[in-house]
């Protein structure tokens, strides 16, 4: 289930003045429909932002819900495809009136905060939250992201150049396991007494159980990855050691 979308600028703004428009604003429009998950919310963002468009809206408003499809995995190309296509139909000068305003939500700013929004931008799924949770598990920042929490679980997984998992183990008495798969940026997965094994998008890993392993990103490369988590019973990581920065700077890679 995706994070629930919690609004409150009805009552901030008008709670007061109109209390019953800041309730249908607040708890109808965002705590209903936009919680709705008949359409996941990438493609409400998307769906909003044309209605704007085609309304002519280009204020806050329009802004707000930018931020709101960047926040919701939309890339800086798909946005700039999205306006080019709505505005041979809306009319040109609300394209140029939409780009101005989305250059400066995706806006790429200097040094980290430049290479994480270019990674951002290469790629649909979220980086998310800092893992703060693991982060006793890894060398360096990693930044998770839930995709699905129905069926199996799904996270995007994204490590900062230079940044690994330790040494780890998936256990299950039946079943069990995880794959990875790439979908940004460059990274290694290594199973102990093997050589590593770059990884690319659109590579797959599969992870049986009882392998001893690790993965993260190349020293100059952010690295994002699918890990899915094949079910199991009883199943459970047991978390080893750090890969040291001897093993790291010395990998054999094919």
């Amino acid at each position: 289930m995706s994070e629930k979308i919690v609004q409150t600028a009805g009552r901030d703004q008008l709670g007061e003045f109109a209390p019953e428009f800041a309730h249908f604003n607040d708890d109808i429009l965002f705590g209903e429909n936009w919680n709705n998950e008949d359409i996941n919310l990438k493609t409400r963002s998307i769906i909003t932002i044309v209605a704007l468009m085609s309304s002519g809206i280009t204020d806050s408003s329009l802004i707000y819900h930018l931020q709101n499809a960047k926040k919701n995995g939309v890339t800086k190309k798909e946005m700039v495809a999205i306006i080019t296509h709505v505005a041979f139909y809306v009319g040109w000068p609300k394209g140029w009136a939409a780009f101005s305003l989305a250059k400066d939500v995706w806006k790429e700013t200097a040094n980290k905060n430049d290479a994480k929004a270019q990674h951002q931008a290469s790629m649909i799924f979220p980086i998310g939250k800092p893992n703060d949770a693991f982060a006793k598990y890894f060398v360096g920042q990693s930044y998770l992201a839930p995709i699905s929490m129905k069926q199996v679980g799904v996270f995007n997984v994204t490590f900062e150049p230079g940044c690994r998992n330790n040494w780890h183990i998936h256990h299950a008495d039946k079943g069990g396991g995880q794959i990875l798969i790439c979908v940004a940026g460059r990274g290694y997965y290594q199973e102990w007494g093997k050589d590593a094994i770059e990884m690319n998008p659109g590579d797959c890993i599969n992870i049986p159980v009882g392998v001893k392993h690790w993965h993260g990103a190349a020293p100059d490369s952010w690295f994002s990855h699918l890990a899915i988590e094949v079910p199991g019973e009883n199943g459970f990581n047991e978390w080893l050691e750090p890969v040291s920065d001897e093993e790291y700077g010395v990998l054999n890679l094919k």
